[in-house]
């Protein structure tokens, strides 16, 4: 009998580092659902470190090759123990603002494994409007030095801008939505937070003329958005260059990793790109 051959994703480069363009994100896992304190615990319950295994464990079965999470101890231990029963997805940090400087958030994914890092998008934002980034180029140095691809996440196109001129960043990660200020707070404020469809163009807009390659994030809009518009959407912005990250709560829509793969291969062969 012939053995089913698993499925594949087609990969894009982050400097030397080879990721599927699927990216399971890791907001749900540590419970920011971006939409009440209802919800952010709800996540928080149902993923259990096994559940969040298994979920990785299905999306590796699917042609996932990467995940993002935060660089906190909760991350940290779980990507130790998946990595230790043998499974071998690619982790990408994102720096934890509790953890103090973005340098520090370099420092632990150095430490423990990831294979690439970035500056929270909030804590970016922030420092752009307090008009100090050295911050996010002490951390992109630091990675740089320890041979990881580094990078800066944000919610504004106007961040990336500046990034193009005075940083050597190997990737972007490009929020479709800006749900809250962070001039005066870098961390996410759940309550009033806005995913206005003119935020999505702005940043679909401003990818275009980026320079490096795009990891394209919150394009859900937490959970707000049809899956396979808000896929096909993605698929009509993404250049041959970048990725998307999702995060996945399966709790409700069980089928949801291979559910939003298709979307969005199908949105990328629809435009002439391989999925």
């Amino acid at each position: 009998m012939a053995v089913a051959e698993k499925p594949t994703i087609a990969t894009v480069k982050l400097g030397n580092l080879a990721v599927s363009r699927f990216i399971i994100g890791g907001n749900p896992f540590s419970g920011f659902g971006h939409q009440d304190e209802k919800l952010d615990q709800e996540m928080m319950s149902y993923y259990t470190v096994d559940r969040i295994k298994e979920t990785y464990h299905q999306a590796e079965k699917l042609g996932v090759t990467t995940c993002i999470a935060r660089t906190d101890k909760h991350i940290v231990r779980l990507m130790r123990e998946y990595r230790d029963e043998g499974e071998t997805i690619q982790w990408i940090g994102q720096t934890a603002g509790e953890y103090g400087p973005a340098a520090t958030g370099a420092r632990i994914a150095i430490a423990n494994g990831a294979k690439a890092c970035f500056v929270h998008g909030g804590v970016a934002d922030h420092l752009y409007h307090q008009g100090d980034m050295s911050e996010v180029k002490e951390a992109i140095d630091r990675l740089h030095d320890a041979g990881l691809p580094a990078g800066m996440a944000g919610h504004q196109p106007v961040v990336f801008e500046w990034a193009e001129e005075h940083l050597n960043c190997d990737f972007y990660m490009c929020s479709y939505y800006n749900p809250s200020s962070r001039e005066k707070n870098p961390l996410h404020v759940t309550q009033d937070e806005r995913f206005h469809p003119e935020d999505r163009e702005k940043m679909a807009a401003c990818i275009k003329k980026l320079s490096k390659p795009v990891i394209h994030y919150k394009v859900l809009a937490a959970g707000r958005n049809n899956p396979k518009d808000a896929l096909t959407f993605v698929a009509n912005t993404m250049r041959k260059t970048d990725a998307v990250c999702v995060g996945i709560f399966t709790k409700h829509r069980t089928n949801e990793i291979a559910e939003d793969i298709a979307y969005l291969k199908e949105g990328l062969k629809a435009v002439g790109q391989e999925g």
